[in-house]
């Protein structure tokens, strides 16, 4: 990792990092429609013409869906202690998760004037689940989970089958125990397109979320036009802030999380302690040295680590802000005095026992994060995301009165006489 200073790394680092999430798709871009515009009209077989030539399996159509059988079968494949650990975490994301809705409020904005929303789900969701390499049973939980709690009656998870045809078993387990209606052995572009529009297999949904790699990126931004999606996801991302009162084994070991992640991760440390930069450097490299995923880490950390001297925490704050990274940790002496003057993350860990991973596993928090710069302007993934809201208006007479001359006199002002109309006919109504 680079150890710079305040000056050296806002003139040197900074605006490459805040502009980090302008991803380049226009060299894929004609790739991705062809194959989304052969699926939308040849349907099944497209879809299984392209996971032969992309994932090297020749299925019949009858093998897209994942059926009851192989469900019972995928359990017998995973340890008791792995379905309990996927069980457990999945009722504490369904917790987080309860509190995040409300099925209807109102309010009187006037005498006799009653307004207020009724909040309703979405029909049908797609959930992406990347396979091989980047398989990850923890965010189907965290994708299918918030589309129960809030309702959603049709649930469906794709996912790109193995070399042998089968779908990971342990994301199998974690889509049937968060509650996904149907699974199906489908990965990248076509698995987009297959939820996008339909096949005879495949039915059509209203929302589209989850990971994948830029293709599938790609390919839901394309689609965006005729089904929802969630954000475009990069890499991924972590800042923290540290005082001298911080660990420098815990901090080192809180970026080498997300380091192994990806080769491309941002990794980044602000903190107050000339001390605590140095030692948190050696410790990094020490830390490497024994981890399975070390090549990727120590790319990661050699590409786009950083650790950051900074005159005070207000500077810090100032920086992370700016930054909106995905995950912020904070090691300070009161991290909770910090807190409140965060206004960009994706997810805030507070001191030393909260780290990352307990979001991204067991505490309950959705591990589906805005990247990029993207939680200056976007949350992460919640039930939220999964309903709509009806909002409604009841007036009884003296509601009317009290509305009738604004309204009337604002249609009248904006040149609509059918609007001002519509309120004063009412009047002569016997």
């Amino acid at each position: 990792m680079k150890v710079m200073n305040s000056r050296e790394f806002k003139e040197e680092m900074l605006n490459q990092i805040v502009n980090r999430g302008k991803t380049e798709f226009s060299s894929i871009s004609l790739s991705v429609q062809e194959i989304i515009d052969a699926v939308r009209k040849e349907g099944d077989k497209a879809v299984l013409r392209y996971t032969e030539k992309f994932d090297n399996v020749r299925l019949p159509q009858s093998r897209l869906k994942v059926t009851k059988k192989e469900i019972k079968k995928s359990y017998r494949k995973l340890k008791k202690n792995q379905i309990e650990a996927l069980r457990k975490a999945s009722n504490n994301i369904i917790r987080f998760h309860d509190e995040q809705i409300s099925d209807i409020w109102s309010l009187n904005v006037a005498r006799g004037v009653t307004v207020g929303q009724l909040t309703r789900p979405l029909s049908s969701v797609g959930i992406y689940a990347p396979g091989g390499r980047a398989s990850y049973p923890s965010s189907v939980l965290m994708c299918t989970i918030p589309a129960r709690v809030a309702g959603v009656k049709k649930i469906i998870v794709c996912s790109p089958p193995r070399t042998n045809g089968d779908v990971n078993p342990a994301l199998i387990v974690a889509a049937d125990l968060a509650g996904a209606t149907e699974i199906y052995r489908i990965g990248g572009v076509q698995a987009i397109a297959a939820m996008a529009y339909g096949t005879e297999t495949v039915p059509k949904v209203d929302k589209i979320v989850g990971p994948g790699n830029r293709f599938v990126t790609a390919s839901k931004l394309q689609v965006s036009r005729d089904v929802a999606i969630d954000l475009p996801a990069g890499p991924s991302e972590i800042v923290i802030i540290a005082d001298s009162m911080a660990s420098p084994s815990i901090v080192a070991s809180d970026l080498l999380a997300q380091a192994e992640h990806d080769s491309n991760t941002w990794t980044i440390l602000l903190t107050t302690s000339k001390n605590l930069a140095f030692a948190v450097e050696k410790e990094v490299n020490v830390q490497l040295e024994s981890l399975s995923r070390k090549d990727i880490a120590k790319s990661s950390v050699r590409k786009r680590g950083f650790i950051v001297i900074v005159r005070n925490v207000k500077e810090a704050v100032n920086y992370a802000n700016t930054i909106a990274p995905e995950h912020l940790e904070i090691l300070t002496k009161t991290p909770s005095k910090v807190l409140g003057d965060i206004r960009n993350a994706g997810a805030v860990f507070l001191g030393e026992y909260s780290p990352v991973a307990f979001g991204d596993y067991s505490a309950g928090l959705n591990h589906v994060l805005p990247t990029g710069g993207y939680a200056k302007t976007y949350s992460g993934l919640s039930a939220r995301d999964f309903v709509k809201t009806i909002s409604f208006l009841e007036c009884n007479k003296q509601g009317y009165s009290n509305l009738k001359e604004t309204a009337v006199t604002l249609a009248k002002l904006e040149g609509f006489d059918a609007h001002a109309r519509s309120v004063s006919i009412r009047r002569r109504k016997r």
